[in-house]
C-alpha cells in the first residue's frame, strides 16, 4: 500500500491510503544531555520515520543558492559560513552567579533584641535571567528556613522591569518585595578581578587626580569602572563612571568625512576586545578615551594572574603626592600701631579675628585694680613735683597712668596713658614680656614706652591682694611691702587708743567717708610716709600736734588743708586753741582706694 494519493483523484477522505507500517509521526529531538551537560544534535529521520540524509542542504543554502547571480569574470566570492544559533538556555545552562548577603529583621516583641540580621544566599541564573533566595538552615534555631523566595523573574520597579545580573554586585542594597538585602561577597565564579587606578586629569583645566576601582568580569569580558568617592570631596555622588559593558581596545580607522560622533560602535568595527590580559599593576590603561593608571589590585586578582598567566610581580606603586615643602611664614615687623597682639592678626586671616580672651580670668579678676603713687624721672626741674597713679588691671593685664591735675601748676592734669599692655625693656615684639604685679614694689623703676616712674606708694589694697596671693609673688616682695606698711598699721593701733565719744565718732566716720570719696574723685593717693612723718614728730606720743607743725607737714605732703572740706576735718579734730590731734585727721588716708 502506498502514503501517496491515487494520481487523479482528489486530496479528500476516502482518496487516500494509509501506509499501516508508520506508526511514529512525531518530531525528532534535537537537543541532548551528555556528561549533563545539553548539546545540538542533527536528526536522522523526520515525521513518520522517513530517513533523513545528513549531508542535505538547510532552508538557508537552499535559499541562499536560489538568489545568487552568478559573475561572469571571477566567479561569487566566498563568504564565511554563519556561526550556529546556540539558545540561551543552552550556552548558559547550569550557569549560576551566587551571591551572599544578609537582611535585617525587625523583633518589635522581644525585649532583648530589637532586630536580628538573618544570612541569605542570592542566586541568578543565567539562562533564563531568573532568580531565588535561599537561607541556610541553622538547627533548632526557632526560625522558618529554607527557601525564602522561589525561583522566578524578580520585578526591580512598578514600570515592569526585571532585575538583570548587571543590577547586582558587592556593596550594595537591592529590595525584593519590600524587603532590603545588602550583598557582601560572591563565590568564585561571580568574583570579578578588581584593580586599583588613577586617572590623572590635571592637564585639563581644573583637573585633578581621582581613584577609581576597575572591575573586569570574568564570566563574559565585561568591564566596570566604579569611583571611590572621599568626604566632602565636592562632588555627586555617582558610584559608576563606566557601567558594566565589553569595552573596544582597538577599532577600524573609518575616514575623516564618516560621523562616527553619532553612531555607536558596533562589533563589526570592533577588531579587538579588553580582555584580562591587557591589565597590569604599573601600566597605564586607556577606556573610552581616559587613561587609568592600575597602581595595586586585590589578593583574588592577583591569585588568578599567577595561576592563568604565571604572572608574580604585583608591587604596589605609591601614588601619594609629597606634601609640599612648608614656607614659613614670616610675620611682618611691628609698625607700632594698635595692640601687637590685634596687629598680629592681620597676619594670619584676610578678615582679621580678634585674639583670644581668657574669660575664666577677666571673671575672677572683674574690677580688681592695683594702684601705685610714682613719679617722673626727669631731668627737667618743673617735671620733679609731678605725681602720677599708675594703675594695674588684673583682669586684662592692662597699666594706665593718671595724673591728678595741680592748680597753678602749670601742666594740665588727667589721662597720661590709656589703658594697655607695657613690655619690659628689652623685650623683643616676636616674644614680648610684659610687666607683672610681681614687678611692682616700692622704689622700683618702670620703664613705659621710654618714660621712666620711679614708684614711691602703694594702695592699701595691694597689700591685701598680696596677703590672698602670696604664690604669685617673690618672697623679697613681700617682705619689702610688708617693711613698707609697718608705720601705717602702727599709726592704725594709735588710732585705736584715743578715746571718743560716740557721737564725735559718728560725726567723724561721715565726714571722713566724704573726704575719702573727695579724694577719690580727683585721682588724691596719699603718701604712705605722712603717718611715720607725724608719728615721728610726735616724741612723747600723746596724739597731739600745734597748729604750725601741722600746717607745716600737711603742705610737706601736699594735702588741700585749703580746701573748705579738709578745713572742717581739722575744726573737728582740734584740741584746744592751737592743737590737732592728728590720729582723728589721719583716719582719712587710712582708706583702700578703687
Amino acid at each position: 500500500m502506498s502514503s501517496q494519493p491515487v494520481q487523479g483523484l482528489p486530496i479528500l477522505p476516502g482518496s487516500t491510503f494509509r501506509d499501516p507500517t508508520k506508526t511514529s509521526f512525531h518530531r525528532s529531538q534535537t537537543l541532548g544531555y551528555k556528561n549533563g551537560f545539553a548539546f545540538k544534535q542533527t536528526p536522522t529521520v523526520g515525521i513518520g520515520g522517513t530517513r533523513l540524509y545528513v549531508n542535505q542542504l538547510s532552508q538557508a543554502e537552499l535559499d541562499e543558492l536560489a538568489n545568487k547571480r552568478p559573475t561572469l569574470t571571477y566567479g561569487q566570492p566566498k563568504q564565511a559560513p554563519p556561526s550556529d544559533f546556540i539558545p540561551a538556555h543552552v550556552a548558559f545552562d547550569k550557569k549560576v552567579l551566587k551571591f551572599d548577603g544578609y537582611f535585617q529583621e525587625d523583633v518589635p516583641i522581644s525585649t532583648e533584641e530589637h532586630f536580628r540580621i538573618r544570612q541569605v544566599g542570592i542566586y541568578y541564573y543565567l539562562e533564563d535571567d531568573s532568580m531565588s533566595v535561599m537561607e541556610p538552615i541553622v538547627e533548632n534555631s526557632g526560625i522558618p528556613q529554607g527557601k525564602l523566595i522561589k525561583r522566578q523573574r524578580l520585578p526591580k520597579n512598578d514600570c515592569g522591569d526585571h532585575y538583570h545580573w548587571k543590577d547586582l554586585n558587592r556593596g550594595i542594597n537591592i529590595t525584593i518585595y519590600g524587603k532590603t538585602f545588602r550583598i557582601v561577597d560572591c563565590d568564585a565564579f561571580t568574583e570579578v578581578l578588581r584593580f586599583y587606578a588613577i586617572w590623572d586629569d590635571t592637564v585639563n583645566m581644573f583637573g585633578e587626580n581621582r581613584c577609581f576601582i576597575i572591575h573586569y568580569y570574568l564570566a563574559d569580558d565585561t568591564v566596570e569602572v566604579r569611583e571611590v568617592h572621599e568626604r566632602n570631596n565636592g562632588r555627586d555622588p555617582f558610584p559608576v563612571l563606566i557601567k558594566r559593558q565589553r569595552l573596544p581596545k582597538r577599532i577600524v580607522e573609518n575616514k575623516g568625512t564618516f560621523p562616527s560622533c553619532v553612531l555607536e560602535i558596533s562589533d563589526q568595527e570592533v577588531l579587538e576586545w579588553f580582555t584580562a590580559k591587557d591589565f597590569a599593576v604599573g601600566k597605564s590603561t586607556t577606556l573610552l578615551g581616559r587613561s587609568f593608571f592600575i597602581y595595586n589590585c586585590d589578593e583574588f586578582t592577583r591569585q588568578y594572574y599567577q595561576d592563568k598567566f604565571g604572572i608574580t610581580d604585583f608591587q604596589p606603586v605609591d601614588i601619594k603626592k609629597q606634601p609640599p615643602e612648608e614656607i614659613k611664614q614670616v610675620i611682618p615687623p611691628y609698625n607700632g600701631y594698635g595692640f601687637l597682639e590685634d596687629s598680629l592678626q592681620n597676619c594670619f586671616s584676610l578678615v582679621p579675628q580678634p585674639p583670644r580672651k581668657n574669660i575664666i580670668r577677666m571673671l575672677e579678676n572683674d574690677r580688681k585694680v592695683l594702684r601705685y603713687a610714682v613719679r617722673l624721672e626727669s631731668p627737667r626741674p618743673e617735671d620733679e613735683k609731678r605725681q602720677f597713679v599708675l594703675s594695674y588691671c588684673l583682669a586684662t593685664d592692662m597699666i594706665s597712668i593718671y595724673e591728678p591735675p595741680v592748680r597753678n601748676s602749670g601742666i594740665i592734669g588727667g589721662k597720661y596713658l590709656g589703658k594697655t599692655r607695657v613690655p619690659k625693656p628689652g623685650s623683643s615684639t616676636e616674644n614680648p614680656v610684659y610687666y607683672e604685679p610681681s614687678d611692682f614694689v616700692v622704689g622700683a623703676m618702670v620703664e613705659v614706652f621710654g618714660h621712666r616712674f620711679i614708684i614711691v606708694d602703694v594702695d592699701e589694697y595691694v597689700m591685701n591682694y598680696i596677703e590672698e596671693n602670696l604664690e604669685s609673688f617673690p618672697a623679697a616682695v613681700v617682705e619689702s611691702m610688708r617693711n613698707h606698711f609697718a608705720p601705717r598699721r602702727a599709726a592704725k593701733e594709735a588710732l585705736k587708743k584715743i578715746p571718743s565719744h560716740e557721737s564725735y565718732t559718728q560725726e567723724l566716720d561721715a565726714l571722713i567717708e566724704q573726704i575719702q570719696e573727695h579724694m577719690r574723685r580727683h585721682n588724691y593717693l596719699p603718701d604712705s610716709n605722712m603717718h611715720a612723718a607725724f608719728l615721728e614728730l610726735d616724741k612723747n606720743g600723746t596724739g597731739l600736734l600745734n597748729k604750725g607743725e601741722f600746717c607745716a607737714l600737711c603742705d610737706h605732703f601736699k594735702v588741700p588743708i585749703d580746701d573748705p572740706i579738709f578745713q572742717q576735718l581739722i575744726e573737728l579734730c582740734s584740741h584746744g586753741e592751737d592743737q590737732i590731734k592728728y590720729p582723728s585727721f589721719l583716719k582719712a588716708f587710712q582708706c583702700q582706694l578703687p
